[in-house]
């Protein structure tokens, strides 16, 4: 199924791009998140006429995205969480557990923008991402530990190093 971008999609292209994807994505994923719209003939000549006002929207919601990421530069946020003695978490740390860590350290989120590449099982310090905009992504520092005071202790040995 063809389909014309109407923002920024990674590994897939950039806005205005028409590309060919599996259905299924498009009727899933692309289309009722706005993401994209069907290359029809109706749908080619909208966009054209909105493409200034589409281009001017993005630039302002990318200006924005780079003003909260500039205030998340160094965020890092600490999570308490019960562990074996080698070090392996009893379960894993998912993006909502992030998700209310930062909200609760003070930071804007909206529900399913943590990126976490992989299951986060371990204590320590992991980085994952926060995307505010398909352009714009911030490293956080996630520091999971048994107590506080180890906390304290990962968070200066990071510092040092």
């Amino acid at each position: 199924m063809q389909v014309i971008l109407l923002e920024r999609v990674e590994k897939l292209g950039q806005m205005g791009q028409t590309v060919e994807v599996k259905a299924g994505y498009a009727r899933n994923f692309l289309l009722p998140k706005k993401k994209a719209l069907r290359a029809t003939k109706d749908n080619i000549s909208f966009f054209e006429g909105q493409k200034a006002q589409l281009e001017a929207v993005n630039l302002k919601r990318r200006s924005e995205a780079e003003y909260v990421a500039a205030k998340m530069e160094n965020a890092m946020v600490t999570l308490i969480r019960q562990a074996s003695e080698v070090g392996q978490l009893y379960g894993s740390i998912r993006g909502r557990d992030i998700e209310e860590a930062l909200l609760a350290a003070g930071y804007t989120l909206s529900r399913g923008q943590v990126e976490i590449a992989a299951p986060i099982k371990t204590l320590g310090i992991h980085v994952t991402h926060v995307v505010l905009h398909p352009e714009v992504k911030v490293p956080v520092r996630v520091n999971i530990a048994k107590s506080e005071e180890e906390a304290i202790v990962q968070s200066e040995a990071a510092a040092a190093a």
